[in-house]
């Protein structure tokens, strides 16, 4: 057993408003430089819809993650060695501009120092990339709130895998339908395919916490790993040539600081800290036979990091005193492993996913309701959690592999967990029974409460600093992010811009970053 800790997260789906907070300040700190104008380390979807880059998860079309082959190895579904030296010069299977969308902003040159005319001047929509007007046509979340969504559903992948029956549910009553947000970062997996498909070795996972990052001095602007990544989180900046990526706010990180978008997050839904794991059997996990055992084969990957075995593993690996309280101490730990109502996001693609989510609840209830019913009765949330109006399926395809049991179980206990507190807070007292019913005691319901409702600041971040005598580990040559006067800041020129420095979206400064590109081209 060689255990290793790996920094993950949590995110409750029931608390996500959809307000894209966490993506916009996200943007603002690691992404509003030129050449990424549109990348969204973090980003929001609308569920059903088709996500970010458009229809993503079609892993036929993209070929992202591993596939088991006949004699229970892994393999790239973009191909082996063989396969990409033969096609290291041709574009790799990626997204085009039309599956991200075309940057923009506007011309407020035209409201700023329109003459007076009879007409309301108006803001044209130009492109960032061209600098030409352009029609708006898709963005980051083009499905926003459901908007549209009668037109592209048929598109959605995870519909086109559901049976039919399913299908025609959602058509037949699609007016009466719920949505959820899905809010996406890079998964940092235990297993990750885009450092395997890298040619030029520049994607790393750190040893010390788990952080997948891209060395830019080592990147060589392949773009195999944005084919390799199947949830599409690795992006490529066209201007310095360089893959870039979601770094988990790594510098927050080091200092005990959660992420940038978890600590904006209106919602509070979103849980960070530290997990213990075996790392060798964790090609022996992703390989197993069957996708719907993957769910069961990562959970077994989880260490206790209160059994006096795994403590002992982790001190001889070299895991610091602190962070081994803090993985006692961890939130994800909780939900994922001790209440187990957190689920991996596509444990199908096998590459481990370390970002997990707990499924939304709260339409049941609004159902209920509706119907004249008590919404939070025990009895009555158990029977309507198989009659969605977006199937349990659906939820299914998100999160465990089509295997519906997990899915169903994490619902259920979130419903006794509703029922259960309302005796509670009514001074009723808990009934065991409720507990009982989802295999649960009523003080670990009341704990499981606390942490999903009330949990404060310290209980749903709970992230141990880096240590100063392992700082060679935490050293690197270049990361996702530069900054001004740093070894590789190599200014405005052909080969690269300033990627520090803030670019204000207007077509102005476009073109005359265009200009200074220009001009050092002709000297």
């Amino acid at each position: 057993m060689r255990v290793m800790a790996q920094v993950s997260m949590v995110m409750n789906l029931d608390k996500c408003i959809g307000c894209h907070t966490c993506s916009v300040t996200c943007k603002q700190a690691w992404t509003n430089r030129a050449g990424i104008e549109y990348v969204w380390f973090n980003n929001v979807e609308t569920r059903p819809g088709l996500g970010y880059p458009r229809t993503y998860e079609d892993q036929e079309k993209w070929q992202g993650g591993w596939v088991r082959t006949r004699n229970g190895r892994l393999k790239l579904k973009s191909g082996g060695r063989f396969k990409k030296l033969l096609s290291i010069f041709a574009s790799p299977v990626q997204p085009g501009m039309d599956d991200y969308y075309e940057p923009w902003t506007y011309d407020y040159e035209n409201l700023i120092k329109s003459p007076l005319i009879d007409d309301f001047p108006v803001a044209q929509p130009q492109s960032l990339i061209t600098g030409e007007n352009i029609a708006i046509t898709s963005s980051s979340n083009w499905d926003d709130a459901l908007g549209g969504i009668h037109e592209t559903i048929e598109n959605d992948p995870i519909i086109a895998k559901l049976r039919d029956e399913s299908n025609m549910r959602i058509k037949a009553e699609y007016e009466k339908t719920f949505m959820f947000f899905v809010p996406r970062i890079c998964e940092h997996c235990l297993n990750p395919s885009c450092m395997a498909a890298c040619p030029s070795g520049a994607i790393y996972k750190r040893e010390e916490d788990g952080i997948v990052l891209v060395d830019q001095d080592r990147c060589r602007g392949w773009r195999q790993c944005i084919t390799g990544c199947p949830y599409k989180k690795i992006y490529f900046n066209h201007r310095t040539g360089k893959a870039e990526k979601c770094h988990f706010c790594y510098p927050r990180i080091e200092v005990g600081l959660p992420t940038v978008c978890s600590e904006t997050c209106v919602g509070r839904l979103r849980y960070i800290g530290i997990v213990l794991y075996d790392a060798d059997r964790v090609t022996e996990a992703a390989a197993v036979e069957d996708p719907k055992d993957l769910y069961e084969a990562q959970l077994d990957l989880m260490l206790d990091p209160r059994d006096p075995e795994v403590i002992a593993a982790a001190r001889e690996s070299g895991i610091p005193e602190d962070w081994l309280l803090a993985a006692a101490k961890s939130p994800i730990y909780a939900l994922c492993k001790y209440f187990k109502v957190a689920l991996p996001l596509h444990p199908e693609y096998r590459t481990m996913p370390m970002v997990w989510y707990i499924p939304p609840l709260s339409p049941v209830v609004d159902l209920l309701k509706e119907q004249g019913h008590d919404g939070e009765a025990a009895g009555n949330l158990f029977g309507a959690i198989d009659t969605l109006r977006i199937p349990v399926e659906y939820l299914a395809e998100l999160f465990t592999a089509g295997d519906t049991r997990p899915v169903v179980e994490v619902l259920q206990k979130l419903a006794a967990m509703r029922s259960y507190m309302r005796d509670v807070t009514l001074g009723r007292g808990g009934d065991e029974e409720i507990a009982a019913a989802v295999g649960m005691t009523g003080p670990a319901m009341e704990q499981m409460y606390r942490l999903l409702a009330i949990a404060k600041y310290d209980e749903r971040y709970v992230i141990p600093t880096a240590h100063r005598e392992q700082a060679h580990n935490l050293e690197e040559m270049g990361c996702s992010v530069d900054f001004d006067g740093d070894p590789m800041y190599a200014g405005d020129g052909p080969y690269g811009s300033s990627s520090g420095r803030p670019v204000p979206v207007t077509i102005e400064s476009y073109r005359n970053r265009q200009a200074a590109v220009n001009d050092t081209s002709m000297d």
